[in-house]
Protein backbone atom coordinates (compact mmCIF):
# COMPACT_ATOMS: atom_id res chain seq x y z
CA UNK A 1 0.00 0.00 0.00
CA UNK A 2 1.30 3.45 -0.92
CA UNK A 3 1.42 5.83 2.03
CA UNK A 4 2.97 9.29 1.85
CA UNK A 5 2.18 10.72 5.29
CA UNK A 6 2.87 9.37 8.76
CA UNK A 7 2.92 10.64 12.34
CA UNK A 8 5.30 9.01 14.81
CA UNK A 9 6.30 9.28 18.44
CA UNK A 10 10.02 8.61 18.75
CA UNK A 11 12.01 8.11 21.91
CA UNK A 12 15.71 7.72 22.51
CA UNK A 13 16.86 5.09 24.96
CA UNK A 14 17.38 6.01 28.61
CA UNK A 15 20.88 6.13 30.00
CA UNK A 16 21.81 3.30 32.37
CA UNK A 17 22.01 3.86 36.11
CA UNK A 18 25.40 4.27 37.74
CA UNK A 19 26.48 1.66 40.28
CA UNK A 20 27.14 1.98 44.01
CA UNK A 21 29.80 -0.54 44.83
CA UNK A 22 32.92 -0.96 47.01
CA UNK A 23 35.91 -3.20 46.55
CA UNK A 24 35.66 -6.47 48.43
CA UNK A 25 39.09 -8.08 48.63
CA UNK A 26 40.79 -10.28 51.15
CA UNK A 27 42.72 -8.32 53.75
CA UNK A 28 41.18 -5.05 52.46
CA UNK A 29 38.30 -4.45 54.86
CA UNK A 30 37.69 -0.92 53.66
CA UNK A 31 38.05 -1.03 49.91
CA UNK A 32 37.31 2.15 48.04
CA UNK A 33 34.31 2.84 45.76
CA UNK A 34 34.38 1.03 42.43
CA UNK A 35 30.88 1.56 41.03
CA UNK A 36 30.94 1.94 37.25
CA UNK A 37 28.99 4.34 35.04
CA UNK A 38 25.81 3.44 33.21
CA UNK A 39 25.83 3.00 29.44
CA UNK A 40 24.35 5.52 27.03
CA UNK A 41 20.91 5.02 25.52
CA UNK A 42 20.56 4.50 21.77
CA UNK A 43 19.59 7.26 19.34
CA UNK A 44 16.65 6.96 16.93
CA UNK A 45 18.02 7.69 13.44
CA UNK A 46 16.10 8.07 10.18
CA UNK A 47 18.08 6.85 7.17
CA UNK A 48 17.05 7.29 3.55
CA UNK A 49 16.98 4.16 1.41
CA UNK A 50 16.43 4.40 -2.37
CA UNK A 51 14.88 0.93 -2.29
CA UNK A 52 12.06 2.17 -0.05
CA UNK A 53 9.33 4.00 -1.98
CA UNK A 54 6.55 4.54 0.54
CA UNK A 55 5.87 5.26 4.22
CA UNK A 56 3.57 2.24 4.46
CA UNK A 57 5.80 0.65 7.13
CA UNK A 58 4.39 3.27 9.50
CA UNK A 59 0.75 2.56 8.82
CA UNK A 60 0.44 0.70 12.11
CA UNK A 61 3.84 1.47 13.61
CA UNK A 62 3.20 4.69 15.53
CA UNK A 63 5.76 4.48 18.36
CA UNK A 64 9.47 3.89 17.92
CA UNK A 65 11.87 3.65 20.84
CA UNK A 66 15.56 2.82 21.05
CA UNK A 67 16.92 0.57 23.78
CA UNK A 68 18.22 1.87 27.08
CA UNK A 69 21.82 1.64 28.23
CA UNK A 70 22.91 -1.01 30.69
CA UNK A 71 23.49 -0.28 34.36
CA UNK A 72 27.02 0.13 35.70
CA UNK A 73 28.55 -2.53 37.92
CA UNK A 74 31.28 -3.02 40.52
CA UNK A 75 34.95 -3.16 39.66
CA UNK A 76 34.49 0.02 37.63
CA UNK A 77 32.56 -1.78 34.94
CA UNK A 78 30.64 0.57 32.65
CA UNK A 79 27.23 -0.55 31.47
CA UNK A 80 26.86 -1.46 27.84
CA UNK A 81 25.71 1.39 25.62
CA UNK A 82 22.66 0.59 23.51
CA UNK A 83 22.86 0.39 19.74
CA UNK A 84 21.27 3.17 17.74
CA UNK A 85 17.92 2.31 16.17
CA UNK A 86 18.05 2.85 12.39
CA UNK A 87 14.66 3.46 10.74
CA UNK A 88 14.63 3.51 6.93
CA UNK A 89 12.51 6.03 5.03
CA UNK A 90 12.20 6.85 1.32
CA UNK A 91 14.47 9.39 -0.31
CA UNK A 92 12.46 12.59 -0.53
CA UNK A 93 11.00 12.43 2.98
CA UNK A 94 10.35 15.70 4.79
CA UNK A 95 10.50 15.56 8.60
CA UNK A 96 8.51 18.07 10.65
CA UNK A 97 7.99 18.75 14.34
CA UNK A 98 4.40 17.65 14.98
CA UNK A 99 3.87 20.32 17.65
CA UNK A 100 4.61 23.42 15.61
CA UNK A 101 4.84 22.13 12.04
CA UNK A 102 8.42 23.40 11.68
CA UNK A 103 10.51 21.50 9.16
CA UNK A 104 13.38 19.64 10.77
CA UNK A 105 14.97 18.26 7.62
CA UNK A 106 14.37 17.44 3.96
CA UNK A 107 16.02 14.09 3.29
CA UNK A 108 16.86 14.10 -0.40
CA UNK A 109 20.22 12.31 -0.56
CA UNK A 110 20.44 8.49 -0.53
CA UNK A 111 21.96 7.19 2.69
CA UNK A 112 21.34 10.45 4.55
CA UNK A 113 20.97 10.14 8.34
CA UNK A 114 18.92 12.29 10.69
CA UNK A 115 18.94 11.87 14.48
CA UNK A 116 15.35 12.51 15.57
CA UNK A 117 15.65 11.43 19.22
CA UNK A 118 18.90 11.40 21.19
CA UNK A 119 19.56 8.70 23.73
CA UNK A 120 20.20 9.69 27.35
CA UNK A 121 23.68 9.75 28.83
CA UNK A 122 24.54 7.07 31.37
CA UNK A 123 24.65 8.04 35.04
CA UNK A 124 27.93 8.18 36.97
CA UNK A 125 28.83 5.46 39.41
CA UNK A 126 29.97 6.19 42.95
CA UNK A 127 33.63 5.87 41.98
CA UNK A 128 33.26 9.22 40.20
CA UNK A 129 32.15 10.92 43.42
CA UNK A 130 35.16 9.91 45.53
CA UNK A 131 37.39 12.73 46.79
CA UNK A 132 40.00 13.35 49.45
CA UNK A 133 37.28 14.39 51.87
CA UNK A 134 34.60 11.94 50.76
CA UNK A 135 36.26 8.57 50.37
CA UNK A 136 33.24 6.31 50.58
CA UNK A 137 30.39 7.98 48.65
CA UNK A 138 27.14 6.07 48.61
CA UNK A 139 25.61 7.98 45.77
CA UNK A 140 25.27 7.35 42.06
CA UNK A 141 23.34 8.97 39.29
CA UNK A 142 20.33 7.72 37.39
CA UNK A 143 20.82 7.77 33.66
CA UNK A 144 19.38 10.68 31.76
CA UNK A 145 16.06 10.00 30.04
CA UNK A 146 16.09 9.68 26.28
CA UNK A 147 14.71 12.50 24.19
CA UNK A 148 11.06 12.02 23.21
CA UNK A 149 9.15 13.90 20.54
CA UNK A 150 6.40 13.55 17.98
CA UNK A 151 7.30 13.98 14.32
CA UNK A 152 5.46 14.03 11.02
CA UNK A 153 6.83 12.43 7.87
CA UNK A 154 5.75 13.61 4.44
CA UNK A 155 6.95 12.01 1.24
CA UNK A 156 7.45 14.11 -1.88
CA UNK A 157 8.56 11.93 -4.72
CA UNK A 158 11.90 12.65 -6.33
CA UNK A 159 11.21 12.26 -10.04
CA UNK A 160 12.76 14.00 -13.01
CA UNK A 161 9.54 14.19 -15.01
CA UNK A 162 5.93 14.47 -13.91
CA UNK A 163 3.01 13.47 -16.14
CA UNK A 164 0.18 15.95 -15.52
CA UNK A 165 -3.29 15.82 -16.98
CA UNK A 166 -7.00 15.44 -16.37
CA UNK A 167 -8.34 12.06 -15.24
CA UNK A 168 -8.37 9.49 -18.03
CA UNK A 169 -6.04 11.52 -20.28
CA UNK A 170 -3.85 8.44 -20.72
CA UNK A 171 -1.00 9.21 -18.30
CA UNK A 172 -0.70 5.65 -16.99
CA UNK A 173 -0.74 4.22 -20.50
CA UNK A 174 1.92 6.68 -21.58
CA UNK A 175 4.08 5.82 -18.56
CA UNK A 176 3.82 2.16 -19.49
CA UNK A 177 4.75 2.90 -23.11
CA UNK A 178 7.77 5.01 -22.11
CA UNK A 179 9.18 2.95 -19.26
CA UNK A 180 7.63 -0.52 -19.25
CA UNK A 181 6.14 0.21 -15.85
CA UNK A 182 2.89 -1.61 -15.06
CA UNK A 183 0.43 0.89 -13.57
CA UNK A 184 -3.27 0.08 -13.34
CA UNK A 185 -4.97 1.14 -16.57
CA UNK A 186 -8.71 1.36 -17.23
CA UNK A 187 -11.16 3.53 -19.15
CA UNK A 188 -12.63 5.42 -16.20
CA UNK A 189 -11.50 8.47 -14.23
CA UNK A 190 -9.18 8.20 -11.22
CA UNK A 191 -7.85 4.77 -12.08
CA UNK A 192 -4.57 6.05 -10.61
CA UNK A 193 -5.12 6.73 -6.93
CA UNK A 194 -1.46 6.63 -5.96
CA UNK A 195 1.69 7.79 -7.78
CA UNK A 196 3.40 5.37 -10.12
CA UNK A 197 7.07 5.56 -11.02
CA UNK A 198 8.84 4.30 -14.10
CA UNK A 199 12.40 4.58 -15.37
CA UNK A 200 13.22 5.84 -18.85
CA UNK A 201 16.59 4.40 -19.83
CA UNK A 202 18.92 6.82 -21.64
CA UNK A 203 22.33 5.87 -22.99
CA UNK A 204 24.27 6.49 -19.79
CA UNK A 205 21.67 7.26 -17.14
CA UNK A 206 18.14 6.61 -15.94
CA UNK A 207 15.36 9.21 -15.86
CA UNK A 208 12.58 8.74 -13.32
CA UNK A 209 9.08 9.48 -14.62
CA UNK A 210 6.10 9.86 -12.28
CA UNK A 211 2.48 9.31 -13.25
CA UNK A 212 0.45 11.16 -10.62
CA UNK A 213 -3.33 11.03 -10.02
CA UNK A 214 -5.30 13.29 -12.35
CA UNK A 215 -6.06 16.93 -11.76
CA UNK A 216 -9.50 18.48 -11.78
CA UNK A 217 -10.59 22.07 -11.43
CA UNK A 218 -10.07 23.22 -7.83
CA UNK A 219 -7.34 20.66 -7.14
CA UNK A 220 -5.12 23.28 -5.47
CA UNK A 221 -7.86 23.72 -2.86
CA UNK A 222 -8.16 19.99 -2.28
CA UNK A 223 -10.84 19.11 -4.82
CA UNK A 224 -10.61 15.58 -6.13
CA UNK A 225 -7.21 14.25 -5.18
CA UNK A 226 -6.02 17.85 -4.70
CA UNK A 227 -2.70 18.29 -2.99
CA UNK A 228 -2.25 14.53 -2.89
CA UNK A 229 -1.23 15.03 -6.51
CA UNK A 230 0.33 18.46 -6.56
CA UNK A 231 2.96 18.08 -3.87
CA UNK A 232 4.41 15.07 -5.68
CA UNK A 233 5.41 17.19 -8.68
CA UNK A 234 7.20 19.88 -6.66
CA UNK A 235 10.60 18.24 -7.19
CA UNK A 236 10.20 17.45 -10.89
CA UNK A 237 12.32 19.30 -13.43
CA UNK A 238 9.97 18.87 -16.37
CA UNK A 239 6.20 18.62 -16.59
CA UNK A 240 4.58 16.73 -19.45
CA UNK A 241 0.99 17.81 -20.02
CA UNK A 242 -0.84 14.74 -21.27
CA UNK A 243 -3.81 15.98 -23.27
CA UNK A 244 -6.62 13.80 -24.57
CA UNK A 245 -7.16 15.28 -28.04
CA UNK A 246 -10.28 13.15 -28.53
CA UNK A 247 -12.18 15.26 -26.00
CA UNK A 248 -14.54 18.07 -27.01
CA UNK A 249 -12.26 20.95 -26.02
CA UNK A 250 -8.64 19.90 -25.36
CA UNK A 251 -7.49 23.53 -25.17
CA UNK A 252 -9.88 24.15 -22.28
CA UNK A 253 -8.45 21.09 -20.54
CA UNK A 254 -4.95 22.54 -20.89
CA UNK A 255 -6.14 25.80 -19.31
CA UNK A 256 -7.54 23.89 -16.32
CA UNK A 257 -4.19 22.21 -15.73
CA UNK A 258 -2.26 25.46 -16.15
CA UNK A 259 -4.58 27.30 -13.75
CA UNK A 260 -4.23 24.65 -11.06
CA UNK A 261 -0.44 24.60 -11.31
CA UNK A 262 -0.33 28.40 -11.10
CA UNK A 263 -2.72 28.52 -8.13
CA UNK A 264 -0.74 25.90 -6.22
CA UNK A 265 2.49 27.86 -6.59
CA UNK A 266 5.86 26.37 -5.65
CA UNK A 267 7.13 27.43 -9.07
CA UNK A 268 5.13 24.76 -10.90
CA UNK A 269 3.71 27.23 -13.43
CA UNK A 270 7.26 28.21 -14.43
CA UNK A 271 8.55 24.65 -14.75
CA UNK A 272 9.68 23.63 -18.27
CA UNK A 273 6.89 21.73 -19.97
CA UNK A 274 6.14 19.59 -22.95
CA UNK A 275 2.72 18.84 -24.44
CA UNK A 276 1.92 15.20 -25.19
CA UNK A 277 -1.17 15.20 -27.41
CA UNK A 278 -2.44 11.70 -26.76
CA UNK A 279 -4.90 9.30 -28.42
CA UNK A 280 -4.07 10.29 -32.00
CA UNK A 281 -4.90 6.70 -32.93
CA UNK A 282 -8.56 7.79 -32.94
CA UNK A 283 -9.72 9.14 -36.35
CA UNK A 284 -11.12 12.50 -35.25
CA UNK A 285 -8.25 13.09 -32.85
CA UNK A 286 -5.57 12.49 -35.49
CA UNK A 287 -7.13 15.15 -37.73
CA UNK A 288 -7.45 17.85 -35.06
CA UNK A 289 -4.15 17.20 -33.21
CA UNK A 290 -1.91 19.25 -35.58
CA UNK A 291 -4.25 22.23 -35.30
CA UNK A 292 -4.22 22.01 -31.51
CA UNK A 293 -0.44 21.79 -31.49
CA UNK A 294 -0.22 25.04 -33.48
CA UNK A 295 -2.51 26.80 -31.00
CA UNK A 296 -0.31 25.68 -28.10
CA UNK A 297 2.81 27.35 -29.51
CA UNK A 298 5.40 28.31 -28.31
CA UNK A 299 5.06 25.20 -26.15
CA UNK A 300 6.56 22.13 -27.82
CA UNK A 301 4.04 19.41 -28.65
CA UNK A 302 4.39 15.77 -29.60
CA UNK A 303 1.57 13.77 -31.16
CA UNK A 304 1.44 10.36 -29.50
CA UNK A 305 -0.66 7.29 -29.06
CA UNK A 306 0.10 5.42 -25.87
CA UNK A 307 -2.00 2.57 -27.24
CA UNK A 308 -0.19 2.01 -30.55
CA UNK A 309 3.19 3.53 -29.67
CA UNK A 310 2.99 6.20 -32.36
CA UNK A 311 5.17 9.18 -31.44
CA UNK A 312 6.46 7.55 -28.25
CA UNK A 313 10.11 7.27 -29.45
CA UNK A 314 10.11 10.96 -30.40
CA UNK A 315 8.65 11.86 -27.00
CA UNK A 316 11.29 9.79 -25.23
CA UNK A 317 14.05 11.54 -27.22
CA UNK A 318 12.73 14.98 -26.23
CA UNK A 319 12.43 13.98 -22.58
CA UNK A 320 16.07 12.91 -22.52
CA UNK A 321 17.08 16.12 -24.27
CA UNK A 322 15.12 18.35 -21.88
CA UNK A 323 16.26 16.55 -18.73
CA UNK A 324 20.05 16.83 -18.46
CA UNK A 325 21.75 14.98 -15.59
CA UNK A 326 21.01 16.29 -12.12
CA UNK A 327 23.83 17.98 -10.21
CA UNK A 328 25.75 15.50 -8.08
CA UNK A 329 24.41 15.48 -4.52
CA UNK A 330 26.78 16.33 -1.71
CA UNK A 331 27.92 13.35 0.30
CA UNK A 332 25.25 12.28 2.76
CA UNK A 333 25.99 12.62 6.44
CA UNK A 334 24.32 12.60 9.81
CA UNK A 335 22.32 15.65 10.83
CA UNK A 336 19.92 16.62 13.48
Amino acid sequence: MFLDRARLRVRGGDGGRGSISFRREAHVPRGGPDGGDGGNGGDVILRTDPQVSTLSDFRFRKKIAARSGGAGAGRDRTGRSAKDLIVTVPTGTIVRDAQNGEMIADLVAPGQDLVVARGGKGGRGNAKFASSTHRAPRIAEDGQPGEEREIELELKLIADIGLAGLPNAGKSSLLAALTRAHPKIAAYPFTTLTPNLGVLHADDRDIVVADIPGLIEGAHEGAGLGEEFLRHVERTRLLVHVVDVSRDDPLADVKVIDAELAAYGQGLADRPRLMALNKVDLPDASERAPRIARKLLPARSVLVSALTGEGVPELARLLIEMCPPRPVEAAAGTSR
